[in-house]
C-alpha cells in the first residue's frame, strides 16, 4: 500500500508545478506559519532558560525557601533561624544564606538608572558554580566590592570593557559607590537585565532596610554519598511549615511554572504557538481548496473512472506533505537568522535546537495533513454526474 502511495507522487508533483505562482504563495504561507511557531517556541525556551539560570548555577544540593515561594526575582524572605536548625540534620555539610534583591544601578557614563539583580553571598563559601566567581570571592571580603555580570545589557554602561582595560571600575548601586573587582557571566532574563554579586555584609549595607534575621534562599550542601531525597524528607518533616525544602530540579521547575502559568508573558508565548498553528492550517487549506476547485473536473473524472475517495485523499495528503516539507525548509533557514539577530539584540539565550527543529517539522506535517483532510470534503461531495 505504501508503494502505491509513493507511485502517486509524480502526479501530485505535476499538479504543484503546474501553477508555480500558487506554489510559491503556498510555500511562503507555510514558511511564515513555521517562523511564527519557531519564534514563539524559541522565545518561550529563552524565557525558561534565562529565568532559571541562577538556579542551575547555585552550588547546593537542596534549597530552603519561603513556603510561598514563586520566583527568585520577587522572592519572599524567611527566618535565618531555619538555616541553623537545618545544620543539625544528619548528612548536612553546610547551610549558607543567599540574599537576593532588585537594586538600582546608575550608568557611570549616562547617569541613567537601571534595575539590576543583586546576590549577597558569604565570601567564605562557594555559593555559585562559576569559576570566575570562585576565583574572585576573596575580593568580596572588602566592603563595597562587587562582581559584575559582563553579559548585562549595554544600558548599564561599558563596565566589562572598562574593567578589562583598567582592572578596576567604580559604579553606583542604590546610591552607594561600589568597586567592580571581577566579572562573571550569568546572562540577562525577562525579569533582570543585569546581575551583580556582593558579599553578605556589602549586600546588607546596600539594602539597609533589610532585616538581618531574614534571608531569601538557604543553600544546603550535603556530605558526599548522601541520599539527597532522604535528607530532604527529614528536613520537610521537622522544619516549621513557614519554609519549603526543594531539590534543584523542583527549584527550577517552580520557577518555570511561575513564568508559564502566573505571568502573562508565558501565556502569550503558548497562545502564540496555537495561533500560528491555526494560521498555518487556514493557509494550507485555502491553497488545497483552491487547487481542488481548479482541478475539480479532473478529480470528478477520476471518480467516474472508478477511483475511490481513498485514492483522491492519498493525492491530497501527498500534496499537503510536499507543501509541508518544501515550506519548512525556507522557514527553518530564515528562523536561524532571526534567532541570531534576536540573541545579539537582547542577549537572551535563543538558538536553534534539534528538538525544536523536529517538533516544528512534525507540527508542520500535522498542520498540512489536517488541511488536506478538511479540503477532501469538497471532493467527497463532487458527483460524476455533474460532468454530463
Amino acid at each position: 500500500m505504501f508503494r502505491k502511495w509513493l507511485r502517486k507522487i509524480p502526479l501530485t508533483w505535476q499538479q504543484l508545478m503546474k501553477e508555480k505562482i500558487r506554489l510559491i504563495v503556498a510555500l511562503a504561507g507555510i514558511a511564515f506559519a513555521d517562523i511564527l511557531i519557531f519564534a514563539n517556541t524559541g522565545f518561550e525556551s529563552a524565557l525558561f532558560e534565562s529565568s532559571t539560570a541562577p538556579h542551575r548555577n547555585l552550588n547546593a544540593d537542596l534549597f530552603i525557601v519561603n513556603a510561598h515561594f514563586e520566583t527568585v526575582y520577587y522572592v519572599k524572605s524567611f527566618p535565618r533561624q531555619r538555616l541553623y536548625q537545618a545544620r543539625g540534620f544528619s548528612g548536612v555539610e553546610s547551610v549558607t544564606p543567599l540574599y537576593i534583591s532588585l537594586g538600582t544601578w546608575k550608568n557611570p557614563e549616562t547617569r541613567r538608572s537601571q534595575r539590576i539583580l543583586a546576590f549577597g553571598v558569604n565570601p567564605a563559601e562557594r555559593a555559585f558554580l562559576f569559576p570566575e566567581v570562585t576565583q574572585n570571592l576573596h575580593k568580596l571580603q572588602s566592603l563595597n566590592n562587587i562582581l559584575f555580570d559582563r553579559t548585562s545589557l549595554p544600558e548599564f554602561g561599558p563596565i566589562a570593557s572598562l574593567f578589562q582595560q583598567q582592572g578596576r571600575v567604580e559604579g553606583e548601586l542604590n546610591n552607594t559607590t561600589v568597586r567592580v573587582s571581577g566579572l562573571f557571566a550569568l546572562g540577562v532574563s525577562f525579569a533582570a537585565y543585569g546581575n551583580v554579586i556582593t558579599s553578605d555584609s556589602t549586600f546588607l549595607r546596600l539594602f539597609p532596610y533589610r532585616n538581618l534575621d531574614q534571608t531569601e534562599v538557604g543553600l544546603v550542601k550535603l556530605q558526599p554519598n548522601t541520599d539527597i531525597e532522604s535528607v530532604a524528607r527529614s528536613l520537610r518533616a521537622k522544619l516549621p511549615e513557614d519554609v519549603m525544602v526543594l531539590n534543584k530540579k523542583a527549584f527550577t521547575q517552580m520557577e518555570e511554572r511561575y513564568w508559564s502559568q502566573t505571568t502573562p508573558i508565558g501565556f502569550i508565548f503558548s497562545l502564540g504557538v496555537v495561533v500560528s498553528f491555526t494560521v498555518g492550517i487556514v493557509i494550507v487549506y485555502q491553497i488545497l481548496y483552491s487547487d481542488v476547485s481548479a482541478h475539480l473536473t479532473e478529480y470528478v473524472t477520476l471518480k467516474a473512472m472508478g477511483y475511490s475517495d481513498r485514492f483522491l485523499l492519498a493525492l491530497l495528503s501527498q500534496e499537503a506533505l510536499l507543501l509541508a516539507v518544501l515550506g519548512y525548509i525556507p522557514g527553518f533557514i530564515l528562523t536561524i537568522g532571526l534567532y541570531k539577530m534576536t540573541a545579539l539584540a537582547t542577549m537572551l539565550p535563543i538558538y536553534m535546537t534539534i528538538e525544536r527543529a523536529i517538533l516544528v517539522l512534525v507540527l508542520t506535517l500535522v498542520m498540512c495533513l489536517i488541511s488536506g483532510v478538511i479540503a477532501m470534503g469538497k471532493l467527497q461531495s463532487a458527483d460524476p454526474a455533474d460532468l454530463l
